[in-house]
């Protein structure tokens, strides 16, 4: 073996290693990588730097702009408030109701982003409806890994592999090329995990007051003379009906009355103390002609800028998501208090309910023993107005926030998908390559306002960005050593007269288990050249290799770590371990017999 391939190996060897261990954040390793490969000449500098520059890494920046034009101008919220009528269906119906449209949506946006969105959606149905959301998260994750397969533009490891295959001379995959397969996988995925369901841990409903032993979601507010509810009593009162907002006192002259009956009236200047979510709370004021408690409003103001005032009193609650690669990773809550926290002061950390540690005995625990990881929650106090600077924080998902966004204009909400319709017609009949469209959906965007860059420099997760651009080129370097043709040339020695089955499905299992330690953007760089090595090696059709290796890459079903959204649900569900490895194992080894099978039809 030559020192090059020997070199490429220990930096794969090592990288594999950070990821598992994740000592570093992913953009970091990524940079290392591209640093070891110039210095150790396994890469001209130019080619070290070249996964910025690459087709997949710019397509992939492209979609994420789109998502965050979607997000911006409503879209996401109208779907959101769509998927919650589903509620009326029984749990049994709900499971694959709600997997069919976290693949059809992730066919064609984020899988992660999808699948934050339901994790919202559920976390609050099973609040009110009093269901288990464990029962659903696992179900939805793996639905929307399964539906991004689907497509070309579904996952960054897709677009990666078509990269790979373009500069190799290999024909470039059609949009639509391999969805006959996707579909087929995503419908075994659907039965086994609408059985599989049955047997997941039953959680009991999120209460946020005893998860953070305060009285949040209770706020103060005022009935104004120009609310069109006075003179209504409060059985009479529409948004009292649907659980999602409960009066605790009214408070009138005074007077304080618990719990005022149906048939009380309301009046100019009451006070109500209400308990709702926080998305409501922005509804309720907007629509009935309620303002914030006056003496909250008017006392102890601040300037924030531009001659404005707001007052310090103002005060909200925000809980935020840890994801993967977060900074915050490894702190405790009093490390948190001390350090700038974009104004916000935490107030508690909620452990990821995995662990075996009760709540009970986190509260028992030394606070600097409780360090933050994926998956965890932290409740922060903070002024309303400053909540907008949370998106300075990379890598965390706020799941529920009290933030006056202004209202969008409807016609900008139809244009956001319009754009996204147009992008996605134009890719799928060839008229423009993926990339292209992208470009063209983003340039749009950007000409109708629908998008500025600022807000768009804070919502990309540039993580993904520098994770490709750091391990393309060390796909570069294996094939500029060699060690790719090495690799094949010593797997063809050990698959010597074997029916190219046994071939495509050991090429199958090992992307999978590799996929299943470390992201599937990385397995697939790493495996796609050696694919197209071992088919041109026993003079196959390339393209079911390199199927195999996208699959394999995205079927990361049998540990929480392989794919971001399963990491995310393994902290907001009570979720183990074991759930994965034997509910995720049965999915991961149906599709590999099955996927080897098709696949192999092909050859």
């Amino acid at each position: 073996m030559e020192l090059p391939i020997i070199l490429v190996f220990i930096i794969i060897g090592i990288s594999i290693l950070l990821f598992i261990t994740e000592l570093f954040p992913v953009d970091k390793i990524s940079f290392f990588i591209i640093v070891a490969l110039v210095l150790l000449q396994l890469t001209t500098p130019e080619e070290a730097i070249s996964g910025f520059a690459n087709s997949a890494t710019i397509t992939v920046l492209a979609l994420m702009i789109l998502a965050v034009g979607l997000e911006e101008n409503g879209v996401i919220q109208l779907l959101s408030d769509g998927i919650k009528k589903l509620k009326i269906l029984p749990l049994i119906l709900l499971t694959p109701a709600f997997m069919i449209i976290s693949a059809g949506i992730s066919a064609f946006i984020s899988t992660t982003a999808v699948v934050i969105i339901f994790i919202k959606i559920i976390t609050q149905l099973s609040e009110k409806y009093s269901f288990s959301s464990s029962r659903l998260l696992m179900p939805i994750s793996f639905a929307g890994i399964l539906g991004g397969s689907c497509t070309l533009m579904g996952t960054s490891t897709n677009l990666i592999v078509n990269a790979i295959a373009k500069n190799h001379g290999v024909e470039a995959f059609g949009f639509f090329e391999f969805s006959l397969f996707g579909i087929a996988f995503f419908v075994i995925g659907l039965v086994i995990m609408t059985i599989a369901s049955r047997f997941l841990p039953k959680s009991k409903p999120s209460d946020l007051r005893k998860d953070y032993d305060i009285e949040s979601y209770v706020f103060t507010i005022k009935v104004t003379s120009e609310s069109p509810l006075i003179g209504k009593t409060f059985g009479a009162i529409k948004f009292l009906d649907d659980n999602d907002t409960k009066v605790l006192k009214l408070i009138r002259d005074k007077q304080v009355i618990n719990d005022p009956g149906k048939y009380i009236k309301l009046m100019d200047k009451d006070n109500l103390v209400l308990m709702s979510n926080l998305d409501n709370l922005q509804t309720l004021i907007k629509k009935n002609g309620f303002v914030l408690n006056e003496k909250r409003q008017n006392s102890q103001k601040e300037s924030i800028g531009d001659g404005v005032e707001a007052p310090k009193s103002d005060m909200t609650y925000i809980e935020v998501l840890i994801l993967p690669g977060s900074n915050l990773i490894g702190k405790t809550l009093k490390a948190l208090r001390r350090i700038s926290f974009q104004g916000a002061f935490p107030i508690a950390i909620k452990k990821r309910r995995n662990l075996r540690n009760t709540k009970e005995r986190l509260l028992r625990k030394n606070i600097k023993d409780i360090n933050l990881k994926p998956g965890d929650r932290v409740l922060l106090e903070m002024q309303e107005h400053k909540i907008s600077d949370l998106y300075n924080i990379e890598n965390i998902a706020i799941l529920n926030e009290h933030e006056f966004k202004p209202n969008v204009p409807n016609y900008k909400r139809v244009l956001a998908l319009l754009i996204l319709f147009t992008v996605i017609a134009l890719a799928a009949t060839s008229i423009l390559s993926i990339l292209s469209a992208s470009l063209v959906g983003v340039a749009a965007m950007l000409l109708t306002n629908i998008i500025q860059l600022e807000g768009v420099y804070q919502k990309v997760n540039w993580q993904i960005i520098f994770l490709l651009a750091g391990m393309i080129p060390l796909g570069i370097a294996m094939t500029n050593s060699g060690a790719d043709i090495w690799i094949s040339s010593n797997l063809l020695v050990l698959m010597a007269n074997q029916n190219p089955i046994i071939v495509l499905g050991l090429l199958f299992g090992i992307t999978m288990l590799l996929s299943g330690v470390i992201s599937n953007n990385a397995t697939a760089i790493i495996m796609a050249p050696i694919a197209i090595a071992i088919a041109s090696g026993l003079n196959l059709d390339v393209k079911p290799f390199l199927l195999t290796v996208m699959f394999g890459s995205n079927f990361s079903f049998f540990t929480p770590v392989g794919y971001q959204t399963n990491t995310l649900i393994y902290g907001t569900g009570a979720y183990k371990f074991k759930h994965f490895l034997i509910i995720g194992g049965v999915l991961s080894i149906t599709l590999w017999i099955v996927g080897t099978l098709l696949l192999s039809m092909q050859l």
